[in-house]
Protein backbone atom coordinates (compact mmCIF):
# COMPACT_ATOMS: atom_id res chain seq x y z
CA UNK A 1 0.00 0.00 0.00
CA UNK A 2 1.34 3.48 -0.93
CA UNK A 3 1.75 6.47 0.96
CA UNK A 4 -1.77 8.70 -0.30
CA UNK A 5 -1.95 12.01 0.67
CA UNK A 6 -5.05 12.01 1.21
CA UNK A 7 -8.01 9.24 2.14
CA UNK A 8 -9.86 8.19 -0.75
CA UNK A 9 -13.03 8.06 -0.60
CA UNK A 10 -15.12 5.19 -2.74
CA UNK A 11 -18.40 5.43 -3.58
CA UNK A 12 -19.98 1.61 -3.83
CA UNK A 13 -22.86 1.89 -5.86
CA UNK A 14 -24.80 -1.32 -5.38
CA UNK A 15 -28.18 -2.62 -4.58
CA UNK A 16 -28.93 -4.88 -1.53
CA UNK A 17 -31.22 -7.34 -4.03
CA UNK A 18 -28.28 -7.44 -7.08
CA UNK A 19 -26.82 -11.23 -6.92
CA UNK A 20 -23.20 -10.02 -7.99
CA UNK A 21 -23.40 -7.17 -5.56
CA UNK A 22 -24.00 -9.78 -3.08
CA UNK A 23 -20.62 -11.35 -3.56
CA UNK A 24 -18.93 -8.32 -4.21
CA UNK A 25 -20.22 -6.12 -1.07
CA UNK A 26 -17.52 -9.29 0.79
CA UNK A 27 -14.95 -7.52 -1.26
CA UNK A 28 -15.47 -4.39 -0.37
CA UNK A 29 -15.29 -4.94 3.33
CA UNK A 30 -12.53 -6.74 3.30
CA UNK A 31 -10.47 -3.63 1.37
CA UNK A 32 -11.86 -1.56 3.84
CA UNK A 33 -10.11 -3.58 7.03
CA UNK A 34 -7.11 -3.66 5.16
CA UNK A 35 -7.31 0.12 4.62
CA UNK A 36 -8.74 0.95 8.00
CA UNK A 37 -8.49 4.63 8.40
CA UNK A 38 -6.81 5.45 5.21
CA UNK A 39 -10.61 5.04 3.05
CA UNK A 40 -13.82 5.94 3.09
CA UNK A 41 -16.78 4.10 1.39
CA UNK A 42 -20.01 5.76 0.90
CA UNK A 43 -22.66 3.23 -0.19
CA UNK A 44 -24.87 4.16 -3.04
CA UNK A 45 -28.40 2.93 -4.04
CA UNK A 46 -28.09 2.28 -7.40
CA UNK A 47 -31.52 0.95 -8.22
CA UNK A 48 -31.08 -2.74 -10.08
CA UNK A 49 -34.67 -3.12 -10.77
CA UNK A 50 -36.91 -0.12 -9.05
CA UNK A 51 -40.74 0.46 -9.25
CA UNK A 52 -41.69 -3.31 -10.47
CA UNK A 53 -45.12 -4.08 -10.63
CA UNK A 54 -45.33 -7.17 -12.42
CA UNK A 55 -44.56 -10.89 -11.30
CA UNK A 56 -41.48 -11.98 -12.79
CA UNK A 57 -42.09 -14.37 -15.94
CA UNK A 58 -40.80 -18.24 -15.91
CA UNK A 59 -37.96 -16.98 -18.60
CA UNK A 60 -36.79 -14.18 -16.38
CA UNK A 61 -36.94 -17.06 -13.33
CA UNK A 62 -34.76 -18.78 -15.15
CA UNK A 63 -32.26 -16.22 -16.04
CA UNK A 64 -32.06 -15.34 -12.74
CA UNK A 65 -31.22 -18.78 -12.29
CA UNK A 66 -28.32 -19.53 -14.15
CA UNK A 67 -26.85 -15.77 -12.80
CA UNK A 68 -27.22 -16.52 -9.34
CA UNK A 69 -25.15 -19.97 -9.94
CA UNK A 70 -22.82 -18.05 -11.62
CA UNK A 71 -22.74 -15.53 -8.98
CA UNK A 72 -22.29 -18.59 -6.35
CA UNK A 73 -19.48 -20.85 -8.63
CA UNK A 74 -17.47 -17.41 -8.24
CA UNK A 75 -17.80 -16.54 -4.73
CA UNK A 76 -19.06 -19.84 -2.70
CA UNK A 77 -22.15 -18.01 -1.37
CA UNK A 78 -24.78 -19.25 -0.03
CA UNK A 79 -27.88 -18.95 -2.57
CA UNK A 80 -31.98 -19.70 -1.67
CA UNK A 81 -33.62 -20.36 -4.73
CA UNK A 82 -37.08 -20.30 -2.90
CA UNK A 83 -38.31 -16.83 -4.00
CA UNK A 84 -38.31 -18.77 -7.91
CA UNK A 85 -41.20 -21.38 -6.92
CA UNK A 86 -43.11 -18.08 -5.89
CA UNK A 87 -45.09 -17.21 -8.86
CA UNK A 88 -46.03 -13.60 -7.39
CA UNK A 89 -42.55 -12.80 -7.02
CA UNK A 90 -42.00 -9.37 -8.16
CA UNK A 91 -38.44 -8.29 -8.29
CA UNK A 92 -38.72 -4.60 -6.93
CA UNK A 93 -35.63 -3.36 -5.40
CA UNK A 94 -37.06 0.21 -4.52
CA UNK A 95 -38.30 -0.52 -0.94
CA UNK A 96 -34.61 -1.75 -0.53
CA UNK A 97 -32.46 0.69 -1.96
CA UNK A 98 -34.91 2.69 0.11
CA UNK A 99 -34.14 1.12 3.49
CA UNK A 100 -30.53 1.67 2.53
CA UNK A 101 -31.07 5.50 3.18
CA UNK A 102 -33.01 4.92 6.29
CA UNK A 103 -30.06 3.16 7.73
CA UNK A 104 -27.87 5.66 6.24
CA UNK A 105 -29.35 8.18 8.41
CA UNK A 106 -30.01 6.09 11.83
CA UNK A 107 -26.70 3.77 11.63
CA UNK A 108 -24.27 5.48 8.91
CA UNK A 109 -20.65 3.76 10.41
CA UNK A 110 -22.65 0.09 10.17
CA UNK A 111 -24.55 0.91 6.51
CA UNK A 112 -21.66 -1.59 4.73
CA UNK A 113 -22.59 -4.14 7.66
CA UNK A 114 -26.38 -3.82 7.08
CA UNK A 115 -25.91 -4.04 3.25
CA UNK A 116 -24.81 -7.32 4.26
CA UNK A 117 -27.22 -8.88 6.29
CA UNK A 118 -29.81 -7.49 3.85
CA UNK A 119 -28.03 -9.52 0.72
CA UNK A 120 -27.89 -12.50 2.83
CA UNK A 121 -31.43 -12.02 4.03
CA UNK A 122 -32.72 -12.23 0.28
CA UNK A 123 -29.95 -14.66 -1.54
CA UNK A 124 -29.32 -16.85 1.61
CA UNK A 125 -32.64 -16.52 3.71
CA UNK A 126 -34.95 -16.60 0.10
CA UNK A 127 -36.47 -13.59 1.97
CA UNK A 128 -38.45 -11.02 0.12
CA UNK A 129 -36.52 -7.58 0.31
CA UNK A 130 -40.14 -6.09 -1.06
CA UNK A 131 -41.70 -6.59 1.89
CA UNK A 132 -41.20 -3.47 4.59
CA UNK A 133 -41.18 -5.73 7.32
CA UNK A 134 -38.79 -8.14 6.08
CA UNK A 135 -36.92 -4.91 5.76
CA UNK A 136 -37.56 -4.09 9.33
CA UNK A 137 -36.67 -7.32 10.66
CA UNK A 138 -33.71 -7.45 8.61
CA UNK A 139 -32.04 -3.73 10.07
CA UNK A 140 -33.69 -4.46 13.87
CA UNK A 141 -30.22 -6.80 14.76
CA UNK A 142 -28.61 -3.19 14.14
CA UNK A 143 -30.39 -1.04 16.67
CA UNK A 144 -32.71 0.40 14.42
CA UNK A 145 -36.41 -0.15 16.03
CA UNK A 146 -39.37 -1.12 13.84
CA UNK A 147 -41.30 2.26 14.39
CA UNK A 148 -38.83 4.35 14.14
CA UNK A 149 -37.73 2.39 10.58
CA UNK A 150 -41.11 2.42 9.16
CA UNK A 151 -41.29 6.34 10.52
CA UNK A 152 -38.87 7.02 7.95
CA UNK A 153 -39.29 4.50 5.28
CA UNK A 154 -42.76 6.26 4.97
CA UNK A 155 -41.40 9.77 4.70
CA UNK A 156 -41.90 11.98 1.87
CA UNK A 157 -37.96 13.04 2.20
CA UNK A 158 -36.51 9.39 2.14
CA UNK A 159 -39.06 8.53 -0.57
CA UNK A 160 -37.66 11.84 -2.81
CA UNK A 161 -33.82 10.81 -1.53
CA UNK A 162 -34.26 7.13 -3.04
CA UNK A 163 -35.40 8.60 -6.53
CA UNK A 164 -32.70 11.23 -6.58
CA UNK A 165 -29.89 8.68 -5.86
CA UNK A 166 -31.65 6.60 -8.50
CA UNK A 167 -31.25 10.06 -11.01
CA UNK A 168 -27.39 10.86 -9.54
CA UNK A 169 -26.48 7.04 -10.70
CA UNK A 170 -27.97 7.38 -13.98
CA UNK A 171 -25.95 10.82 -14.49
CA UNK A 172 -22.81 8.92 -13.89
CA UNK A 173 -23.46 6.94 -16.11
CA UNK A 174 -23.67 3.56 -14.41
CA UNK A 175 -24.06 0.15 -16.68
CA UNK A 176 -23.44 -2.53 -14.45
CA UNK A 177 -23.83 -3.07 -10.92
CA UNK A 178 -22.09 -3.65 -8.62
CA UNK A 179 -19.67 -0.16 -9.11
CA UNK A 180 -17.05 1.46 -7.97
CA UNK A 181 -16.12 5.23 -7.99
CA UNK A 182 -13.14 7.27 -6.16
CA UNK A 183 -13.85 10.60 -5.54
CA UNK A 184 -11.65 13.07 -7.30
CA UNK A 185 -11.13 16.48 -7.99
CA UNK A 186 -13.06 16.47 -11.61
CA UNK A 187 -15.85 14.60 -10.11
CA UNK A 188 -16.73 10.82 -9.28
CA UNK A 189 -14.10 8.74 -11.31
CA UNK A 190 -14.81 5.04 -12.22
CA UNK A 191 -12.86 2.65 -10.57
CA UNK A 192 -14.66 -0.95 -11.04
CA UNK A 193 -17.28 -2.12 -13.28
CA UNK A 194 -19.03 -5.58 -12.21
CA UNK A 195 -17.52 -7.89 -10.14
CA UNK A 196 -14.02 -8.36 -9.59
CA UNK A 197 -11.62 -9.88 -6.59
CA UNK A 198 -10.38 -7.81 -3.98
CA UNK A 199 -6.19 -7.96 -5.47
CA UNK A 200 -7.62 -6.01 -8.80
CA UNK A 201 -9.61 -3.66 -7.06
CA UNK A 202 -7.48 -2.78 -4.28
CA UNK A 203 -4.78 -2.36 -8.19
CA UNK A 204 -6.87 -0.37 -9.26
CA UNK A 205 -7.22 1.81 -6.39
CA UNK A 206 -3.64 2.37 -6.26
CA UNK A 207 -3.21 3.27 -9.77
CA UNK A 208 -6.13 6.16 -9.45
CA UNK A 209 -3.97 7.02 -5.98
CA UNK A 210 -0.77 7.14 -8.12
CA UNK A 211 -2.28 9.45 -10.96
CA UNK A 212 -4.17 11.65 -8.39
Amino acid sequence: MTNSPYNPVLLYVTDPMCAWCYGFTHVIRRLRALWHGRLTVEVVAGGLHPFAREPISREQRERLAVNWHRVQERTSLPFNYSLFLREDFVYDTEPACRALHVVRRLRPALTLEILRAMHSAFYADGLNLADPQVLAHAVRPFGIQENLFYTLFEAEEIIDATEKEFEFVEMLGVTNLPSVYMEGGMGPELLTSGFCQLDELEERLLQHLEMA
